[in-house]
């Protein structure tokens, strides 16, 4: 089992930069291919958001002031696109069947951009996603979150600042769930590539389900030495115990499963680990539902 496509959905060049750096370590490290997607929003659908009140005149305006819009950010797009892949020579272009080395592509679609990233994550081994901090991204949220739940697929998390690795050192944050055991199924490429392998597990943040002992014993048939260690809550906070004992692991890399002990609206009001690792991480992280 290897990795082969990336997917990473880019809505401005302030968030893209470091994720579009983290793709290109990823499709190096790979031998893969990244395919970068723009999505460009239908001026049409301003229509029905601008209500009744407007003039045609007026309608058309603003149609036209989107269609300028989505333009230079589109160019801005492709100008970085071009430099990253330049200085980290990968070659630009559709990938080759049979061909063993890394490629990038650059497309654009135009449409409702969380049911598009979602879509095509579903044919990608994994979509890498801008940190909604980086650039004051709401997009990239969204995009987020639309892989996570509507996807089937895994996501990864890019730093806000560029990596200086990837995979060496991988964390797996485990608390028996179905979803930390997907994420783990996703993470198993880079966990036997890795140089390091660290289990966390902690007592306030377990759920009924097999042991850290045990994925450490599942880990072994693939070759690999898992270290587990136990972290603790930090000001109460089970997700900045977490994030602390990846870091005290000296962690390149952190999967977990996503909004697997509540849902997604009970965290975002309330607070929970995975809306504390979405807001704090400084590290790559990769999802799983």
């Amino acid at each position: 089992m290897s990795v082969r496509k990336f997917m990473l959905p880019v809505s401005s060049s302030a968030s893209a930069a470091a994720a579009l750096h983290a793709g290109l370590m990823l499709a190096r490290m790979w031998n893969a291919h990244l395919q970068v997607l723009h999505i460009r929003a239908d001026s049409r659908e301003i229509v029905p958001i601008a209500g009744e009140g407007l003039s045609g005149a007026m309608i058309e305006e603003m149609m036209s002031a989107t269609e300028r819009e989505s333009g230079t950010r589109e160019l801005s797009l492709h100008e970085l696109f071009h430099a990253a892949t330049a200085e980290q020579m990968v070659s630009v272009g559709d990938a080759v069947p049979g061909r063993s080395e890394p490629s990038a592509s650059f497309i654009t679609m135009t449409g409702r951009e969380d049911q598009l990233v979602a879509h095509q994550a579903r044919l990608s081994d994994l979509t890498i996603v801008p940190h909604p901090l980086a650039g004051a991204d709401v997009a990239a949220a969204d995009a987020l979150h639309a892989v996570i739940f509507d996807s089937g697929r895994p996501v990864l998390l890019a730093p806000v600042e560029q990596p200086e690795s990837i995979g060496k050192r991988v964390a797996i944050a485990w608390n028996g769930t179905a979803f930390a055991a997907s994420a783990l199924a996703s993470a198993m490429p880079f966990v036997r590539q890795a140089a390091a392998v660290c289990i966390l597990h902690s007592p306030e943040y377990f759920r009924p389900g097999p042991s850290a002992a045990e994925v450490a014993e599942y880990i072994s048939h693939h070759g690999v030495n898992a270290e587990i260690r136990e972290f603790y809550p930090r000001n109460r906070g089970v997700g900045a115990g977490l994030l602390a004992g990846a870091a005290e692991f000296g962690a390149d890399m952190m999967a977990m499963g996503a909004y697997s002990t509540t849902s997604r609206l009970r965290q975002l009001i309330l607070g929970g680990v995975t809306r504390h690792v979405l807001e704090h991480a400084t590290l790559p992280v990769l999802m799983n539902r």
